[in-house]
C-alpha cells in the first residue's frame, strides 16, 4: 500500500499556487488526448470521401465544426475543474437509477461504437504496411490490450507525451502528402471561408462530417482526464486552470482541425486531378481508406501510400487508449465500479474486434469500410445522450471559472449544442426516411417498418425532451473566496490511480 502510494505521488501533476504563464505546462496533456478523437480513422474516412466527391468545398463544415467543438469541449473540462467530478459522475448523482442505467448503456455503446473505426483503421494499416489481410489486422490489433498496459504503468504524463508524439506524427505525415499533392491555396481557402451546398449528396456529407466531430465518449474523457492536476482550489486557481485548459485544448483541436483540411485537400486534389486513370477515377467515386492507401500509391508514388499508412496506423492506436480510458470512466462513474485496466480494455477490444472481424471475413475491406459509416451513425444517435446532461450541468454551474458574463456562456453553448444536436436528428431521420423510400420490400412491409421507425423516432425524441426540460437538483458555483475550498479537492487520486494502473 504504501508503495502504491508513493507511486501515486510521483504520477500527480501538481500546479504552483503562485499565478504565473509557467503553470501552463503543468495543463498541457489532456486536450491531445481529446484531440485524438477528432482525427481517428473514422474522421479519416468521412475526410477522403468529402475531398473525393466535393473537392474543397466542404472544407468550411471542418472549420465551424471545429469552433463547436473546442466551446463543447471547454464546458467538460470546466465540469471537472469546477466541481471535481467528471461527466459521468454527476449523471449518477443527478438521474434516478433507470435513467442512469439507460444513460451507461448508451455511453457504452458510443465507446464500442468509437473503438470499430479504430480497429478497422488500425487494420487497414496493417495491410497498407505488410500486405496482411484485414481479418488478420483485425486480429492483431487486439495485441494493443499489451501495449496500453505496458504503458499505464509509466504514469499519466508519459503516456500524454507518447499521444502528443503520435499526433504530431500524424500531421507531419498528412502535411509531407500535402506537400506532395499541391492542391490550389485559393481553392483551400475558398472552401473554408465560402460556405456552399450542391446538391442532397454534399449535405448529407456535410451532417456527417459535422455529426464526427464531436464524440460522445469524448465528453467523458475530458472532464475526467483534467482532474489528475492537484490545482489550487480557490477562486483565483480554478479559473486558472479553466483558461490554460482552454487554451491547451486550442492549440490541440488546432492540429487536428489542419490535419483534417490537409486529408480533405490530398483527397480533393489527387480525385480531381485530370491525367488520372480509368480505375483510379472509378476509386475516387466510392473512396475509403483502403482505397485511399491504393490511389495514393498510383498517383503520388508508393512511399506516399506508406506515409498515409503510417499516420492511420498512429491514429488507430493512440484511439485505442483513448478510448479505453473514455471506458473505464464510464463504467466507475455511472456504477460507481472500478475494474482492472486491462479487465476493461480486453471487454472493450472484444466487443469492438467481433464485429470488425465477422464483417471483414464475409465482406473483405469494402464490407469493413462500411462499418465504418455505420458506427458513425450509431455515435450520431447516441450523441444527445452525451450533451444535454454536459449542457444542462454546466448551466447549473453558472460561472465555470470564465470572466464572461455567464448568461451569454450559457445562450451560446445552447445554442451550439442545439444546432449539433438537431443536425444529428435530421441526419437520422432523413436516413430513414430515405431507407423506406428506396427499399424493395412489398407496400404493407414498408408501412408496417414506417410506423415501428417512426414511433421509436417519437420515443427517440421524447427521452431527448425528458433530459432536456428536467430541472435539475442542485447547482454548485465556484468558491467566492480565495480560501473556500470545494466538496471535492483535486486531484482525484482515484483518477491518477486508474491511469498509471495502480489499483
Amino acid at each position: 500500500m504504501a508503495a502504491a502510494m508513493e507511486k501515486s505521488n510521483i504520477n500527480q501533476i501538481v500546479v504552483s499556487e503562485k499565478k504565473s504563464w509557467k503553470n501552463f505546462f503543468a495543463y498541457l496533456g489532456p486536450g491531445f488526448l481529446v484531440a485524438i478523437a477528432y482525427i481517428d480513422p473514422g474522421n479519416f474516412a468521412t475526410d477522403l470521401q468529402s475531398g473525393a466527391q466535393y473537392k474543397y468545398e466542404l472544407l468550411w463544415i471542418i472549420l465551424v465544426a471545429s469552433c463547436a467543438s473546442l466551446v463543447i469541449q471547454s464546458l467538460a473540462a470546466n465540469l471537472g475543474v469546477v466541481t471535481g467530478q467528471h461527466l459521468a459522475e454527476h449523471c449518477r448523482a443527478e438521474y434516478a437509477k433507470v435513467p442512469n442505467f439507460m444513460l451507461w448503456v448508451l455511453a457504452e455503446v458510443a465507446v464500442v461504437a468509437c473503438d470499430i473505426p479504430e480497429v478497422i483503421g488500425t487494420a487497414f494499416a496493417l495491410n497498407m504496411l505488410f500486405s496482411m489481410p484485414v481479418w488478420i489486422g483485425v486480429l492483431l490489433t487486439g495485441l494493443s490490450t499489451l501495449i496500453l498496459l505496458a504503458l499505464q504503468k509509466y504514469g499519466v504524463r508519459k503516456l500524454e507525451f507518447l499521444i502528443a508524439f503520435l499526433v504530431i506524427t500524424i500531421a507531419i505525415c498528412f502535411f509531407i502528402e500535402l506537400h506532395y499533392s499541391s492542391p490550389d491555396p485559393r481553392e483551400v481557402l475558398h472552401g473554408l471561408f465560402v460556405p456552399q451546398l450542391k446538391g442532397n449528396g454534399a449535405t448529407g456529407l456535410a451532417i456527417s462530417l459535422l455529426g464526427a466531430m464531436v464524440m460522445p465518449h469524448n465528453l467523458f474523457l475530458h472532464s475526467a482526464l483534467v482532474l489528475s492536476r492537484k490545482i489550487p482550489r480557490s477562486a483565483t486557481g480554478i479559473k486558472e486552470a479553466c483558461r490554460f485548459y482552454l487554451i491547451e485544448s486550442g492549440f490541440a483541436l488546432l492540429v487536428a482541425f489542419l490535419i483534417n483540411v490537409s486529408v480533405i485537400s490530398v483527397s480533393g486534389a489527387v480525385c480531381n486531378a485530370s491525367d488520372l486513370t480509368p480505375e483510379d477515377r472509378a476509386s475516387c467515386e466510392d473512396l475509403d481508406l483502403n482505397k485511399g492507401s491504393f490511389l495514393l500509391r498510383n498517383v503520388l508514388g508508393k512511399w506516399n501510400a506508406k506515409i498515409f499508412a503510417i499516420a492511420l496506423l498512429a491514429s488507430g492506436q493512440s484511439s485505442t487508449i483513448t478510448g479505453t480510458y473514455a471506458g473505464q470512466y464510464v463504467m466507475q462513474g455511472f456504477l460507481d465500479l472500478k475494474l482492472k485496466s486491462w479487465v476493461r480494455n480486453l471487454l472493450t477490444r472484444c466487443l469492438a474486434i467481433i464485429p470488425s472481424l465477422v464483417v471483414s471475413l464475409i465482406g473483405g475491406s469494402a464490407g469493413a469500410g462500411k462499418l465504418i459509416i455505420i458506427s458513425s451513425m450509431i455515435l450520431s444517435f447516441v450523441l444527445p445522450f452525451t450533451l444535454v446532461p454536459l449542457l444542462k450541468f454546466t448551466s447549473c454551474k453558472t460561472k465555470m471559472g470564465s470572466h464572461v458574463n455567464p448568461i451569454l456562456i450559457s445562450a451560446f453553448t445552447w445554442v451550439t449544442g442545439c444546432l449539433i444536436m438537431g443536425i444529428n436528428i435530421y441526419y437520422l431521420v432523413s436516413s430513414f426516411i430515405n431507407l423506406l423510400t428506396h427499399s424493395h420490400m412489398k407496400p404493407v412491409a414498408v408501412i408496417f417498418s414506417g410506423v415501428l421507425g417512426f414511433a421509436g423516432i417519437a420515443i427517440y425524441l421524447a427521452s431527448i425532451a425528458y433530459l432536456v426540460f428536467r430541472k435539475n437538483r442542485k447547482a454548485t458555483h465556484l468558491p467566492e473566496s480565495r480560501n473556500s475550498q470545494t466538496v471535492e479537492t483535486l486531484p482525484r487520486q482515484d483518477i491518477v490511480n486508474m491511469q498509471s494502473d495502480i489499483d
